[in-house]
């Protein structure tokens, strides 16, 4: 794909997941911070189904979707992205600062939304701060994103499954934390939407950048010179 094709593909991704996002946080704080359609039956559907084995499972799932893990996955990323050694280092730098500044304005909006997380007595893990969007959930979905998109990118084979069984790791993340009760399921889904829109403004502002930097193309044949 053309580097103007990807960068209007991801604008107008950005601004689709930006919309979404903006109408799920406004019916949040519209509602004060109370479970919406579905949160309180996903969630009394995971207290009644945590045989022990299921939760350490999902407490060593969740346990990815923070700290170092996703930040190795993003300079992974940047691995695969830089196409020579020189180009790999700026790559590893982006994939960070993607991932960082990400989780910087998820921390923002988070703090501006104030939503209360589910009753204590519904959790089987530790949590803190607040509920929207769940940070766990936006931190897992961008180094996965990242991940994917290098492996798109770069891998002649084998690629789609290694995409699918990134994106499901991703996936699982945001849904252990309605299973173990410190997230309704709107703070996954507004995690999942934050990612979406961050990572696509992400690669837009990658692809107008390297569109800025490539030398401009003769727009026709070179001129002989008169003799």
């Amino acid at each position: 794909m053309k580097r103007a094709d990807t960068a209007d593909l991801a604008g107008s991704v950005a601004v689709g997941a930006l919309a979404a996002f903006a109408l799920l946080a406004l019916t949040v704080t519209g509602r004060g911070g109370s479970p919406l359609f579905g949160d309180e039956d996903l969630l009394e559907w995971s207290v009644g189904h945590r045989p022990p084995a299921m939760v350490a499972v999902a407490r060593a799932v969740t346990f990815t979707g923070t700290g170092v893990v996703p930040y190795v996955l993003a300079a992974l990323a940047g691995l695969l992205a830089g196409r020579t050694p020189r180009q790999r280092g700026p790559a590893v730098a982006a994939a960070l600062l993607c991932l960082a500044a990400g989780q910087a304005v998820r921390y923002g909006v988070m703090s501006l939304v104030a939503r209360p997380r589910p009753a204590h007595r519904d959790w089987v893990t530790h949590a803190s701060g607040w509920a929207f969007p769940s940070g766990h959930t936006t931190t897992a979905a961008i180094a996965a994103g990242l991940l994917a998109l290098a492996i798109l990118a770069r891998a002649r084979r084998g690629g789609a499954a290694l995409v699918t069984l990134v994106l499901t790791w991703g996936a699982l993340v945001g849904l252990t934390r309605v299973y173990l009760g410190v997230h309704w399921f709107s703070d996954v889904l507004g995690g999942w939407l934050f990612a979406l829109c961050w990572l696509s403004l992400c690669v837009y502002t990658a692809a107008r950048l390297a569109r800025a930097r490539r030398p401009a193309e003769p727009s026709g044949p070179a001129r002989q010179p008169q003799g």
